[in-house]
């Protein structure tokens, strides 16, 4: 029987090689809580092992956020020290990876005033736009991976406690993530191959329009001309192979950004700040979201929806995801985007990535606004996909083309 710490090694290994793809004599930015500390040390040896020429980490801490969120004035919480996002600016310029280790408490700042979140949230995008510009332009390798906190796994599993809990969680994550496969970096290789022929067949009918159809939601989105979808592992600017996140079940492109009208309803809690937004439903004219509520949470969807002048009431990612999807047949809601963005189709609202449009990356703010695709200070997905959901694609000629079927592709990509 395989032992935690061997699945863990295995795990490591996966980030460094399947997901951010460590070179010979490049740097290596981790972020991850600070319960992590034994998997950061493999995750750091492996680098080292591998050619890393330095591994720097950005530690985070729950209870320390929680108290300063209480308890700093307000000033504080809207300043983000130059200092930190300058050297963050640096390592990305001189072709850093960055390998972030994803694991909070859902509910930690639940009884924290969700404007003093939304300042957090505000000064940290202002400041690391440029560093976050080199991320989600593809110029560094980057990818994302789970880790349980026990907060976080008592929020997932509420009938275990503690290291019941964690271990349980572990054991969907190493399930989900493909590391419980006698050789989890292979399974990757054959698992992206599957997501390449899903994103080719789309990027060959290059759709003008999607079509959504299930219970509480009716939405049309334009495509932006020469739209690029991806999904699975992709390549930097430099040529190097990564896959952004681990897991990933999706395939993804941007909307236009003036294109999408109707009504979306989500169909799982989406986690922002550390606050749960549930039952939320978005209404959006000429691209704009007009009206919006939720069950929970409305406060904070406010406040997420407010960060910036325009963009943050704009999509900037459509994706597709099956409902045969490991996570989605897992049943567990994960209250966590890594892992529920990728049981249900999703849509993003904020900033696009520019990958996901011919030349994008190379457009100024002009160009991208003339080519539909949005930018903001945020980019949050939110699952809205379900066993019910019909997706039409709607061809340059008009025609209509089914893509999704009772949640699942109505096409064949053999």
């Amino acid at each position: 029987m395989t032992t935690l710490k061997e699945s863990l090694n295995k795990y490591a290994k996966l980030a460094v090689h399947t997901g951010v793809n460590i070179q010979k004599g490049q740097g290596l930015i981790i972020n991850a809580p600070i319960e992590a500390i034994e998997f950061v040390r493999m995750v750091a040896k492996e680098a080292y092992v591998s050619g890393a020429k330095n591994v720097h980490i950005e530690w985070n801490d729950g209870e320390i956020t929680y108290q300063k969120m209480k308890h700093a004035p307000l000033e504080v919480l809207e300043k983000f020290p130059e200092w930190r996002a300058q050297g963050l600016e640096e390592m990305a310029k001189d072709g850093y990876a960055v390998l972030s280790i994803y694991g909070e408490d859902p509910d930690l700042l639940n009884d924290i005033d969700s404007s003093r979140i939304s300042a957090v949230s505000k000064a940290s995008a202002v400041a690391l736009s440029e560093y976050r510009s080199h991320v989600m332009n593809d110029k560094v390798c980057w990818s994302v991976v789970g880790y349980p906190v026990t907060p976080w796994a008592e929020k997932v599993f509420p009938e275990l406690s503690g290291e019941q809990a964690v271990n349980k969680l572990w054991e969907e994550i190493f399930k989900i993530s493909r590391v419980d496969k006698a050789d989890p970096v292979k399974a990757w290789q054959e698992h992206n191959d599957t997501l390449r022929k899903a994103r080719e067949y789309l990027n060959e009918k290059s759709y003008k329009q999607l079509i959504y159809k299930a219970e509480g939601t009716d939405l049309t989105i334009d495509l932006p001309e020469n739209h690029i979808w991806h999904g699975g592992s992709t390549t930097s600017e430099s040529g190097i192979e990564f896959n952004p996140n681990l897991p990933t079940e999706e395939v993804f492109t941007m909307p236009h950004k003036y294109g999408v009208n109707g009504t979306v309803s989500s169909t799982k809690p989406l986690s922002y700040g550390g606050n749960l937004i549930e039952n939320f439903t978005l209404t959006f004219k000429d691209g704009k979201v007009v009206d919006f509520s939720a069950k929970k949470g409305e406060e904070a969807l406010k406040n997420m929806l407010d960060t910036d002048k325009d963009g943050a009431r704009r999509l900037g990612e459509v994706a597709l995801v099956p409902d045969e999807s490991p996570i989605s047949q897992s049943g567990i809601i994960f209250y966590n985007t890594l892992f529920d963005e990728n049981a249900s189709c999703h849509l993003a609202l904020g900033k696009a990535y520019p990958t996901n449009i011919k030349n994008g990356p190379t457009m100024d703010k002009k160009e991208m606004d003339a080519h539909g695709v949005n930018d903001s200070l945020i980019h949050e997905d939110f699952m809205m996909g379900s066993s019910k959901l019909n997706i039409d694609g709607v061809t340059a000629a008009g025609s209509k083309e089914a893509i999704f079927r009772d949640g699942s592709w109505a096409i064949s990509f053999d």
